[in-house]
């Protein structure tokens, strides 16, 4: 049984036009993706193509004005709202893709140190700061006083000594030289072999690739593969999906190939599959209705032509 399961995932925001009237712009689609425990699964995509929403969505900070439709369970339960309060910060711990989610009137140590469920909370804190490379005199520091790179170090310390059985971590390594990059995706392998569970998002496929298991493609809104990790090498033949293709081969590393066009904005989402309007191998019946996900070749996709 998975240890997170997200099914038929919608969102959409109010948005106010002219005359006070009210317009809904779906931002995630009948998205699909579980999580098991003892792996890493990695969500990459493009800015802005939605994957902070789907953190948000598990752990239940959504902004008031947004719906949502769908359901996320957590060990086979549903995630009630009441739930969410309860397992957050415990169970299921954030590391944010912003700074400013670090509170500016406390110190940093004192921060760490509240995540701390059981033990040892000033011990915890102090070892892994000293992991992070995190100098003892900054445990007693405030958050406007530390460096873009030592306030992300402070965020990863706080999800590192929950104790959770889930971490989200969201775009966790930007700013950080590459000795802590490679020291906190370690941890987060470490943390994942020890039985947990890791949902890593960010838009840099090759620094993830040595350490998850499954790669999940986000595209505008929603999920378009999950593929393992191993999938994504050579020219990208292994993969399903014409946009995870393009998108590997897009990267320097390999061919550098641009993909033409640009994602579609939530107020202008084809009516069909998602990426039809930039794929190469678009025929007419990919504007009819959008794919749904199914299980292919040891992964998912959401592709009428994927074989």
């Amino acid at each position: 049984m998975s240890i997170l399961e997200v099914k038929n995932l919608s969102i959409s925001f109010k948005q106010y036009t002219t005359g006070l009237k009210q317009k809904n712009h779906k931002v995630i689609l009948d998205l699909h993706v579980n999580l098991e425990a003892g792996e890493i699964l990695a969500v990459v995509g493009a800015s802005g193509s939605g994957k902070s929403l789907l953190a948000h969505a598990i752990l239940g900070i959504l902004p008031s004005n947004a719906t949502m439709s769908g359901t996320i369970k957590y060990n086979g339960k549903e995630l009630s709202v009441e739930r969410q309060t309860l397992l957050r910060g415990k169970d299921i711990a954030l590391v944010p893709q912003s700074v400013n989610y670090l509170d500016p009137l406390m110190r940093v140590g004192n921060q760490v140190r509240t995540s701390v469920n059981q033990g040892d909370a000033v011990a915890a804190q102090r070892e892994v700061f000293a992991r992070y490379h995190l100098s003892p005199h900054v445990e007693k520091m405030y958050p406007f006083q530390l460096s873009g790179g030592m306030a992300r170090r402070a965020l990863l310390s706080t999800a590192m000594v929950s104790g959770a059985n889930v971490i989200i971590a969201d775009e966790p390594t930007p700013g950080l030289d590459p000795v802590v990059i490679k020291e906190a995706l370690d941890n987060f392998r470490e943390f994942a072999d020890k039985g947990c569970a890791v949902m890593l998002i960010t838009h840099d496929i090759d620094s993830v690739l040595p350490i998850a298991n499954r790669i999940a493609v986000f595209y505008a809104g929603t999920i378009v593969e999950v593929a393992p990790a191993d999938n994504f090498a050579g020219d990208g033949e292994a993969l399903r999906h014409p946009y995870s293709k393009a998108l590997w081969r897009a990267l320097p590393q390999n061919d550098f190939i641009p993909i033409p066009g640009s994602q579609p904005h939530p107020s202008a989402l084809p009516s069909g599959c998602l990426f039809e309007p930039r794929c190469e191998k678009a025929t007419p019946e990919c504007g009819h209705a959008q794919p749904e996900m199914r299980n292919l070749r040891n992964g998912m996709v959401r592709c009428i032509h994927a074989t």
